[in-house]
């Protein structure tokens, strides 16, 4: 992948945008149970971000797996081809749009599944292996998909990076980045030392880059500047909007923070971000703003 200077600009929330078009998002599947509902609108959402300047736009499989649209109805058939479709959405937009954007299919963790936010704790009741296996499988349909990269997003824990270091070993080689979600300046979710956990994703083959995502703004730069102690690999930024977010009633709660304040992301630069976006509050306004503020450095070619 080649890495804009001062930096390539990810795209935003994809529930932000669907959200704010109307669509019920309280759902098991989340912005998955659009994969076969409403295609038409993940692929409208994608543009929206293409618009604002987005040059890598993340699929909407963070929440999709086989089981998940199987216990929903779907032969396993169709749900790996409801899998497979997220990647031929994106591609779609960006064939639509004209741009030169890449495709990164998303690769969230166990926890997004059971629609619990147990993917902001990383407690989850299952085994190493067991978690291999759930990640294996979903990682085989999405390289076969054929995206540009792999965006390994909101993980919580180390135990969930080996099980997935363990997973992409067994499929063919495609970029990757792997960021983990925190939950103060110093820990991921589930209580590693960011350094830690950053150490164990660095290490994984073909990793071009590892980070935080889905976390508050105001973590961002400390928790990067960690990471840096520990890697020599770019790194990667996108956060959410400040908020807490709510299993029951399936939203964020509290007041947003916007992910494209110029002196945050300044220190996310000097901290080696080499891939900014944002995440789950961030919508198209902020994803332009990070464009306009790369462009006024280093405008793209």
């Amino acid at each position: 992948m080649i890495l804009h200077r001062p930096f390539t600009v990810l795209d935003g929330g994809l529930s932000t945008v669907l959200d704010a078009q109307g669509f019920d998002l309280r759902h098991p599947l989340w912005t998955g149970r659009l994969i076969t509902e409403s295609p038409e609108a993940l692929i409208e959402a994608h543009l929206s971000y293409l618009n604002a300047g987005a040059e890598v736009i993340i699929t909407a499989s963070y929440q999709a797996s086989v089981a998940g649209p199987e216990a929903m109805g779907l032969t396993r058939s169709a749900a790996e081809d409801a899998l497979v479709s997220t990647t031929m959405l994106a591609q779609e937009a960006v064939r639509r749009h004209g741009s030169p954007a890449l495709v990164a299919a998303s690769v969230g963790p166990y926890g997004a599944t059971l629609a619990d936010g147990s993917e902001y704790r990383g407690d989850y009741d299952i085994d190493a292996a067991e978690l291999r296996d759930f990640h294996l499988r979903r990682l085989e349909l999405l390289v076969e998909s054929t995206p540009d990269l792999l965006a390994v997003e909101t993980i919580p824990s180390i135990v969930e990076a080996r099980a997935i270091a363990a997973a992409i070993a067994a499929v063919a080689s495609v970029p990757s980045w792997v960021a983990f979600v925190c939950r103060d300046d110093k820990h991921t979710a589930g209580g590693d030392r960011i350094e830690d956990a950053v150490a164990v994703a660095a290490g994984i083959p073909g990793i071009m880059a590892v980070g935080v995502n889905c976390t508050d703004p105001r973590l961002i730069g400390p928790l990067l500047e960690r990471a840096a102690t520990v890697t020599e690999l770019p790194l990667v930024a996108y956060a959410n909007g400040g908020q807490s977010w709510s299993a029951a009633d399936a939203h964020w709660e509290g007041e947003s923070i916007p992910a494209d304040d110029p002196a945050m992301v300044a220190r996310w630069v000097a901290a080696g971000a080499r891939l900014i976006g944002g995440c789950c509050g961030s919508g198209p306004t902020q994803i332009a703003g990070l464009r306009a503020q790369r462009d006024a450095i280093a405008p793209s070619p």
